[in-house]
């Protein structure tokens, strides 16, 4: 209710208690607003520097580019000893096309004369695409004896009168699920390339068919991934079927996996039957689903150092500063050494997380609960959330001090699930969630395939024909 001058003297001077009841009333709906402004300005100032969210998030208004790492003090440019990728001479070529010389300049003629040497220069160039036709005759011939006719047999996967090969094929998989280029514009691109007219329907066909073959090498992916001794996880979402689906990965410096299910949290993570049975260190930007695993975990401190980062500069809370020097230092200590660190020398570091620990506790007092009136417990501050998860899971923050095999941060699951994204901007939604599965599990393959450090088409090729590589767990 909104009241008038007039009314308000009148209240005053008649009713010194209703006086007081405006007055209260104002007083909590201005702490109210307060509050919830001071909500709103922690919103608007977040981006993708000092928080989790991601740089799509950012708008127009994008903040200057900041990194966390430090400068290295080198110069510039590449560094000493450093092995460039110079095109180099080819020492059998090809083609060669002989440019002979007739005549000198002072017009003497040259016809006739031996040539002494060569100035030669090579042009790499590709030859004009084109598909060989492989014609398989099967001889037919009619038995002497009992008059039957014989036929010879065509090679396993020869089954129509005309087909594509399966290198072919593999190269139409790489293209959709590498490249992520949609199945019309792959159909337009082989025919401009080479003038062969190729469906839809055999490009997904295809897929479908590395899909099936790949079973195999998914049981023994998720066996592999179950041993490995570091483990990287992740999630994000995908659009499908006019609905939110969430694509799952785990990974090592060898291996890849990803699975889609509609689920984002633990039944996801039971139904691909990794994480059920891993014992050895998850590392997570601490989703609360992956806290459920007995296993050891590790916290992703890039994270963490976002988090600090908004604190300190939007905030002005010193210990955060403090608290995101240290961490870098640790790790900048860390990476010079080649063996596990002695108590001796992690210590310091603990005494001094822990001490800047009780500095921000103090900073960020916790507030008694509100009376009985209102029910529940009083919302803790980002500060407090950060503060409490750094004290009570010390050892998953700093699990990169005491194991020196544990990575200060999950950038490489952030890199493996990056590119989901990027198949999105690319080639829309999928449309169908089997479409979707088909991805994940020849992406799998083909990720895997690459940081082995294997033949990308020649894999392809050999799960359509029923052969798909095993994984290794250590590589």
């Amino acid at each position: 209710m909104i009241f008038t001058r007039e009314q308000l003297l009148h209240i005053v001077r008649t009713d010194p208690e209703a006086t007081v009841d405006i007055i209260l009333a104002l007083q909590e709906q201005g702490q109210i607003l307060t509050k919830r402004v001071a909500q709103l300005e922690q919103q608007i100032s977040k981006n993708s520097q000092n928080s989790s969210k991601p740089p799509s998030s950012d708008g127009i208004n994008k903040p200057q580019p900041k990194s966390l790492r430090k400068r290295s003090g080198k110069k510039r440019g590449g560094q000493k000893d450093h092995k460039g990728h110079t095109l180099e001479k080819a020492e059998k070529p090809d083609l060669i096309i002989p440019l002979p010389v007739t005549t000198c300049s002072c017009c003497a003629d040259l016809s006739h004369e031996p040539v002494v040497s060569y100035d030669c220069r090579q042009v790499f160039e590709i030859p004009e695409p084109k598909l060989d036709v492989i014609e398989y005759r099967s001889e037919i011939k009619i038995c002497p004896q009992c008059g039957q006719t014989a036929k010879a047999s065509f090679p396993e996967g020869v089954n129509a009168p005309v087909q594509y090969g399966p290198r072919f094929r593999g190269m139409l998989v790489y293209m959709q699920n590498q490249h992520f280029i949609p199945a019309d514009r792959l159909s337009q691109l082989v025919s401009d390339l080479y003038g062969r007219s190729v469906s839809v329907a055999t490009i997904l066909d295809a897929s479908a068919r590395s899909y099936n073959n790949l079973a195999s090498f998914e049981k023994n992916l998720v066996d592999a991934l179950t041993d490995s001794k570091v483990l990287h996880a992740d999630e994000s979402g995908v659009r499908t079927v006019k609905k939110l689906y969430w694509l799952h990965s785990a990974g090592t410096e060898s291996l890849t996996f990803y699975g889609v299910h509609e689920k984002r949290g633990r039944e996801a993570m039971d139904h691909f039957q990794i994480l059920p049975n891993y014992k050895g260190r998850l590392i997570h930007d601490f989703w609360k689903p992956y806290l459920n695993y007995d296993c050891q975990h590790g916290f992703c401190n890039a994270h963490l150092l976002r988090e600090l980062t908004f604190l300190f500069e939007q905030q002005g809370q010193i210990w955060a500063k403090r608290m995101f020097d240290l961490l870098n230092n640790m790790n900048d200590f860390v990476s010079t050494k080649s063996i596990q660190l002695t108590t001796e020398e992690k210590q310091p570091y603990l005494k001094q997380y822990r001490e800047l620990l009780s500095d921000g506790c103090k900073t960020n007092p916790s507030l008694p609960n509100p009376s009985k009136k209102k029910r529940g417990r009083r919302a803790k501050s980002k500060a407090q959330n950060l503060l409490q998860r750094l004290d009570e899971f010390e050892d998953s923050v700093l699990g990169f001090l005491h194991d020196i095999n544990v990575p200060f941060t999950n950038n490489l699951a952030e890199q493996d699930i990056r590119m989901i994204k990027v198949r999105l901007k690319i080639s829309g939604c999928f449309r169908t969630i089997q479409g979707a599965q088909h991805f994940a599990r020849i992406r799998s393959y083909l990720s895997t395939a690459r940081k082995q450090g294997r033949n990308i088409l020649d894999s392809i090729t050999a799960a359509l024909t029923g052969s798909p590589f095993r994984p290794l767990t250590e590589f």
